[in-house]
């Protein structure tokens, strides 16, 4: 063996380090745009569908986000998720389009056009249709194109250069042909019902459009004197007392309701008699004051039957002079209040279907705007009913109450939640109008199904992941009322029916509705107008006899018809009707979701998807809810700006998605540390493969058993993988190749193999054995991470095999050698769980600087699962022995000084071992 010499040879220039140009720093922010204007430049996504041609598709429906502002976290992680679903379907071979679209009619826009408007001191209702609709389609469009740049800057891949819009003319006519689907088959009908409405934006709002908020309202106690009661005559001039938190509706009372299984106690306080329920006496003390001083009897709810009292503002004559009937309600309950509940049919769902049945009918005493008509008795003109100071305790409701001598208490406390408008956040109130409906409970086509059993029955063939979303949809669909279709604004595709002024039908005639529909695909929206209508009527029709309807259609059955457009149309030959997948925040249960499941069941008799993947909403890092006035919103683009897209979308892809999560500095880091640690891996891997040739490759037959075990392992994250993407589990899937990456490869394989790279002849069959594998590996991470780390994929990619015309994500899931290396696993699995103990057990030594490195140690193993010399090349040490115990010693062999091994073979400190002697001759 070579001798030291007094002045030890420098080996360095011996051995065979990794080389690459990949840069451990990754500066994706200045990086990723000129990625994606490669991608662009290529034409990327029409190069992925000519690929896939022919192949299995897999259609993922994208739902539409409104027009309206800039991208935010929950934009990017909702497309994040989407992007990964079809570049993980692609990746296995399917041809996997993606066409982004955007809502674009609605609310949330015509507010911001309004908004414009009121800046500039100009009425929205001065300036014509037609131009206040072309102000909207301008700005939707401008925020179509803001938003399709930021989404690409997240590399997302899909059909940017032809998006659906539902502002198209295509589309408008496509929702038009939907709704005459509805109204050809009897599944239209118009009707007084109160609805969510919101003073403040002047039209009915849908559920989905709605938000809860926890307020402080006015309550009240308010008394109504029995007139008669044919059951108990003694009841007569008797207080019946009702409480509420709406003290607005008062002057739109008709009517009291009474529990059939309530007892009232009816008793005197200051002379006076009032009739409460039993069980709420104590609280109806408390706020009134009034005292029991005697019970004159104890009522029982059947007996008001027939009954009737006077309305407190009786005195003003004709509406108030009617005596209020008392009515049998179920829903009356003693959870709050007084057992007695006033009831305004114009502005309660329960009040409403009680009245009508005894035939009390609305008044819509209440305006658009909140205000009571000019010409109501009591406060005409005055409003609006959601101002605070007009229902508070000193307000006019209250003091007129007051003076009538029927008000017993007020106060400004009350503490519950409240639905607000989500775009204006001012309160909405339910009001009695007129409104176009779906219904959900009549049978189609006079008969059959009804919208409702269908939609149940599609729920339950329709696979929910996670699964609770099934139960939250049904129980909203099981349980929702008739649709409310229509809305009081500008702003959107109309309800394109003329109906008949003598009969109160709208017509259906196919021919009226063919030149409607081509109408509306020539000239948008727009087309509806009463210039137009002789025109659309035709020379079967006299115009005269019609009315043609003015309300648009809500929003959500315009992104409900989306599916009809976009995958049913051939305007996208690549997509197919049903689509395999919707995927959305979990608030799409009771929005576009169910939406599309009533307009798809209706028009179709099943749903439009086949399965439903839903997220969770990101919070701060304290898992608050982002809010502007927090100031804890987290800006997407000001992320990609500090630290880049793929650390975005590994964060977006690491979280449990499926439930609320978090966002923050602190998780960043932590997600940009994941990051670099794949990215040192692929930097490794590069280097230690460059000059890699097909004739170095080894047959798997002559691998080593490290190379063969490391085989399997890659078999079984393969299979994993796909698991994951069958489950849309990508925190999975990202854990498992992060995992696999850290533990497996750096931590395990690439620390016992180093040496060989380093160290072995370049001919050697171990050294060109570990190189094989490394390429095995190679082709399948950079593939696997491809969906996820979109830019860092290709940049990695690039940089082993540049093609200007080229790209990894025109690849297709990695072939892994047909060998599996399962006949090794077993015992490779017990060498680790003991290279993890001797690990563990020299730990101490290094701390205490007997050992400096593991090379410096001999060990003994109560097992032998190998040879010494493999056991040791293993465990990264310099001698391997049998014993009872695992013990650590210092070696008393000469480091190698080329390998730094400590080997017997070595005369001394830096001479040289056989094989390193070999490797430089």
């Amino acid at each position: 063996m070579a001798d030291a010499s007094d002045t030890p040879r420098d080996w360095r220039d011996t051995v065979f380090l990794p080389k690459t140009d990949f840069p451990m720093k990754a500066g994706l922010p200045q990086k990723e745009p000129a990625i994606l204007a490669r991608w662009q430049s290529l034409d990327l996504y029409r190069r992925l569908r000519e690929a896939r041609a022919g192949r299995e598709t897999f259609i993922l429906h994208d739902g539409p986000p409104y027009a309206n502002g800039d991208m935010h976290i929950g934009h990017a992680l909702n497309h994040i998720l989407k992007d990964m679903v079809v570049r993980t379907q692609s990746l296995l071979g399917k041809d996997a389009p993606y066409v982004p679209g955007w809502d674009c009619h609605g609310l949330p826009i015509e507010w911001k056009v309004e908004e414009e408007y009121r800046k500039k001191k100009r009425n929205k209702d001065e300036v014509p249709a037609e131009e206040f609709r072309a102000e909207c389609r301008a700005y939707a469009q401008k925020w179509v194109d803001t938003q399709r740049a930021q989404l690409q800057r997240l590399g997302i891949n899909g059909d940017w250069d032809k998006p659906y819009l539902t502002m198209d003319f295509a589309a408008e006519a496509t929702i038009v042909a939907e709704l005459m689907k509805f109204a050809e088959s009897g599944q239209l009908y118009r009707g007084a019902k109160p609805v969510m409405w919101s003073p403040v934006e002047k039209t009915a709002l849908a559920e989905a459009e709605v938000e809860y908020e926890d307020v402080t309202s006015t309550q009240i106690d308010v008394g109504f004197e029995v007139i008669q009661c044919p059951e108990y005559p003694g009841l007569a001039g008797t207080i019946a007392v009702i409480w509420t938190t709406t003290p607005w509706t008062i002057p739109v009372n008709q009517a009291l309701a009474y529990g059939p299984a309530v007892d009232y106690l009816q008793f005197e306080s200051g002379g006076k008699r009032y009739l409460v329920a039993e069980p709420l006496f104590p609280a109806f003390s408390k706020r009134t004051g009034l005292k029991l001083e005697a019970i004159v009897a104890l009522v029982k709810g059947p007996v008001l039957e027939g009954a009737t009292a006077r309305h407190p503002m009786h005195h003003l004559g004709g509406f108030f002079a009617t005596p209020r009937p008392f009515l049998e309600g179920e829903f009356v309950t003693t959870d709050a209040g007084t057992g007695l509940v006033h009831m305004a049919p114009d502005h309660g769902e329960d009040d409403f279907y009680l009245c009508k049945k005894h035939g009390i009918e609305p008044v819509f005493a209440v305006d658009a705007a909140g205000m009571y008509r000019d010409d109501w008795l009591w406060l005409g003109g005055q409003g609006s009913v959601i101002n605070k100071k007009f229902v508070a305790s000193d307000g006019p409701i209250c003091t007129d109450l007051r003076e009538a001598g029927m008000l017993l208490a007020a106060s400004d406390d009350f503490q519950h939640s409240y639905p607000h408008s989500w775009r204006s956040k001012a309160k909405v109130i339910f009001r009695c109008t007129p409104q176009w409906f779906i219904p959900v409970d009549k049978a189609i086509d006079g008969e059959g199904d009804t919208l409702r059993a269908r939609a149940m029955s599609a729920i339950a063939a329709t696979r929910f992941v996670p699964e609770k979303g099934r139960n939250r949809i049904g129980a909203m669909v099981e349980g929702r009322p008739d649709w409310v279709i229509s809305r009081q604004r500008a702003w959107g595709v109309p309800i394109t029916l003329l109906v008949d002024r003598r009969t109160g039908q709208y017509l259906v005639d196919p021919a009226v509705n063919a030149r409607i529909v081509a109408a509306v695909a020539e000239r948008g929206v727009d087309a509806w107008s009463d210039e137009a209508t002789a025109a659309l009527l035709g020379p079967d029709h006299d115009p005269a006899d019609y009315e043609r309807v003015t309300d648009i259609l809500d929003v959500w059955f315009d992104s409900g018809c989306t599916h009809a457009f976009v995958l049913d149309s051939g305007r996208w030959p690549e997509l197919r009707w049903p689509a395999d997948l919707y995927l959305e925040g979990s608030d799409q249960h009771r929005g576009w979701f169910q939406s599309s499941l009533l307009e798809s069941c209706g028009t179709r008799g099943r749903a439009p998807y086949d399965a439903v993947l839903t997220h969770g909403f990101t919070m701060d890092a304290k898992g608050m809810k982002m809010s502007k006035s927090l100031g804890n919103t987290i800006n997407p683009l000001d992320l990609m700006r500090d630290y880049g897209a793929d650390i975005l979308r590994l964060w977006a892809l690491s979280v449990d998605f499926t439930e609320d999560h978090r966002i923050g500095k602190e998780i960043l880091a932590g997600v940009a540390d994941q990051y670099r640690k794949l990215r040192n891996t692929f930097r490794y891997l590069l280097g230690a493969l460059d000059g890699f040739a097909e004739e170095e490759r080894l047959p798997v037959a002559q691998w080593p058993e490290l190379e063969r075990y490391m085989l399997h392992l890659t078999h079984a994250l393969d299979a994993r993988l796909k698991r994951a993407i069958a489950d849309f589990d990508f925190n999975g899937y990202v854990r498992l190749l992060t995992d696999f990456a850290n533990e497996d490869l750096s931590a395990f394989f690439f620390d016992i193999r180093k040496d060989s790279l380093y160290c072995d002849a370049p001919a050697d069959a171990r050294r060109r054995a570990y190189r094989t594998m490394l390429d095995v590996l190679f082709h399948a991470m950079v593939r696997w991470a491809a969906p996820v780390l979109v830019f860092t994929a290709e940049e990695v990619w690039q940089s082993r095999f540049p093609d200007a015309d080229g790209s990894v994500h025109l690849l297709e899931w990695p072939e892994l050698p047909a060998e599996t290396g399962e006949d090794v696993a077993p015992r490779w699995a017990e060498v680790r769980a003991l290279r993890e103990r001797v690990t563990e057990a020299i730990e101490p030594l290094r701390r205490e600087k007997t050992v400096r490195s593991s090379l410096e140690a001999d060990v003994t193993v109560p097992d032998m699962p190998l040879g010494a010399d493999e056991l040791a090349e293993a465990f990264i040490v310099a001698k391997v022995t049998p014993a009872a115990t695992v013990d650590v010693t210092r070696t008393d062999f000469h480091k190698c000084g080329r390998c730094w091994r400590h080997l017997p073979e070595v005369d001394a400190d830096d001479g040289l071992c056989a094989r390193c002697e070999q490797v430089v001759a």
